[in-house]
């Protein structure tokens, strides 16, 4: 098992600004013997997680884009929301994004927009930050005690940078807050100028998954409107909470709000 993590987390130095690495690249950021990181690479290629271009080096290969379209077109949590998430966006301006939690981050793996107005820097495949706006803490809010606790003590500070609380009790009071009113409301706190609207998702043993989200273009939202979009997003987080609760899923059958 060891030696299977150890060739999977190639795949991870192809994030961010590396995306091309030669075989002395890799041999001196890994660390491995020459002929382990020649029959990793092989397998690797072969599967088509990565390809080599010649004079270039690796890249992530075809077999990736392959599994995205499998994922966006029969994912049960995308296929799930897409409806929820046009319905969503229909009531004004705005964007709706759904994120899931992955290795202590929240990722966007999908969005709807109704306005040419303003754009989201959340596309799919993009990491929104831990610990800030609706879309992450409302996710946060939810984590298990013992995630929680692992997560502040490796960055304490980042969680008051945040606003979350000046010590571990004070956080668990603000998450506690949020659990109880079922959704989470932020004003500027990921872009100036934007108001995020956020419910978490659950899978069938309640345990959170991700986050449904609408961004609105308005940093001063009046609060009788402001209730009515709450209402609303936690609605069609709840349609979605109970899709993925269901043993029989069809990925060919929409699942709206009106439904």
């Amino acid at each position: 098992m060891k030696s299977l993590e150890r060739m999977l987390g190639i795949l991870d130095l192809f994030e961010g600004d590396s995306p091309e690495w030669s075989v002395e690249q890799l041999h001196d950021a890994l660390g491995y013997t020459r002929s382990t990181l020649y029959r990793y690479l092989k397998v690797l290629t072969e599967a088509g997680f990565l390809t080599v271009l010649s004079g270039i080096g690796y890249t992530l290969g075809p077999r990736i884009i392959e599994l995205d379209y499998e994922i966006r077109t029969r994912d049960r949590l995308i296929v799930a929301s897409k409806p929820v998430m046009t319905e969503l966006i229909g009531e004004l301006p705005s964007i709706a994004l759904l994120c899931r939690c992955y290795r202590d981050k929240v990722l966007c793996v999908h969005q709807e927009s109704s306005t040419d107005l303003f754009q989201s820097n959340y596309e799919r495949g993009r990491a929104c930050p831990l610990l800030r706006g609706a879309a992450s803490r409302v996710i946060l809010a939810h984590m298990p005690a013992t995630t929680l606790a692992r997560l502040y003590q490796g960055q304490a500070g980042d969680f008051v940078d945040a606003d979350l609380g000046t010590d571990f009790e004070e956080v668990r009071d603000t998450l506690k807050k949020i659990r109880k009113a079922g959704c989470d409301i932020t004003s500027g706190q990921v872009s100036a100028g934007f108001t995020g609207v956020a419910a978490p998702l659950f899978d069938g043993r309640s345990n959170v998954i991700g986050s449904l989200s609408l961004t609105i273009g308005d940093p001063n939202i009046a609060p009788e409107r402001l209730k009515l979009l709450s209402d609303r997003v936690r609605f069609c987080a709840r349609i979605v909470t109970n899709v993925m609760s269901r043993e029989n899923f069809d990925p060919r059958v929409k699942h709206g709000a009106a439904g």
